[in-house]
């Protein structure tokens, strides 16, 4: 599963990012990248590997600003590359996004947007989201703009975007992963998951199902997908840091046995045709006729992921 942490407030946004990605390691994860909207431009550093990586790569060329979003990337679609490191961009460049889950109808998608002109320069299926949302935008807002995108849209996913052209705005959407919104003074805080703000504020708003939150300077609204005001009651965590990394469970054995069904989901998501039952794996570039050809599968596994393995077997 990815790492998502968004900010906006008058701290500088690039240490808050790295600290955010930096709690969300638990995660597992096998890219990083931050972008940060300043002066009418987006500016992203990404890098594979671990988040000192990342930083290395900031530190020789700094970027700095009052808000943006981070993520952590376990690659799904597309392999571990710095090209394939969220966050993603739209062809002016404008528009930003970072994703956890799955887009379901991403090829579906991907060639539609091709035939209207647009460019990809990423194997990733969070790539189409930005360029669906620039296909979208009109004079209403970034918000709107994403809510006609999401009506193109199937699987189960976490979106968090920011765009040049609709500063000081940070829009997140949920439709199955979790989302939380941090309530801060003068600043707000957007995250994947709970521990990635814990440090700045305890006063949290869990995204329900199908919602969007719209953070600006001034406060947080909260819609449907189409538009319609969600009335939302903050709660505050009272767990200490190591808790919050077990999401409230006494063990993180616990915690993963209670993830299971999410986790098996989200791995079949987008992977497996619900009409036909076909399995698409296309990041491993075997054709056909060789797949036909295979004769043995090698499962590789320790500890209880080999009891995993035998139920492949």
């Amino acid at each position: 599963m990815c790492g998502i942490i968004g900010y906006i407030g008058p701290k500088d946004v690039v240490p808050v990012l790295i600290e955010g990605l930096r709690k969300l390691e638990y995660r597992g994860y096998d890219s990083a990248g931050v972008a940060v909207v300043r002066e009418g431009a987006v500016e992203l550093r990404r890098s594979v590997g671990k988040l000192n990586n990342l930083e290395r790569v900031i530190d020789q060329d700094p970027i700095a600003g009052d808000y943006g979003v981070g993520h952590t990337r376990w690659a799904t679609h597309g392999r571990p590359t710095e090209e394939n490191a969220h966050p993603h961009r739209d062809c002016t460049g404008k528009i930003v996004v970072v994703h956890n889950g799955i887009i379901e109808n991403y090829l579906e998608l991907k060639q539609e947007l091709q035939g209207d002109g647009h460019c990809f320069v990423t194997e990733t299926d969070t790539e189409i989201v930005a360029h669906l949302v620039e296909r979208e935008t009109g004079n209403d807002g970034l918000e709107n703009a994403v809510r006609r995108a999401l009506m193109a849209m199937r699987g189960l996913f976490a979106l968090v975007l920011i765009s040049a052209d609709d500063p000081e705005k940070i829009v997140a959407v949920r439709k199955g992963p979790p989302i939380v919104v941090g309530l801060g003074d003068r600043e707000f805080f957007v995250a994947s998951d709970i521990p990635a703000i814990l440090s700045h504020t305890r006063d949290v708003v869990f995204l329900g199902d199908e919602e969007m939150a719209v953070i600006s300077r001034t406060g947080v609204s909260f819609t449907d997908f189409f538009g319609r005001s969600v009335s939302k009651t903050s709660q505050r965590v009272l767990w200490d840091p190591i808790m919050a990394e077990k999401a409230g469970y006494k063990h993180f054995m616990l915690k993963e046995i209670f993830e299971q069904p999410t986790a098996a989901r989200e791995t079949i998501l987008g992977r497996v045709s619900q009409e036909s039952g076909l399995v698409f794996l296309e990041e491993m570039k075997i054709g056909s006729a060789r797949l036909a050809a295979v004769d043995r599968i090698t499962i590789l596994a320790c500890g209880t992921s080999w009891h995993a393995g035998l139920v492949g077997k």
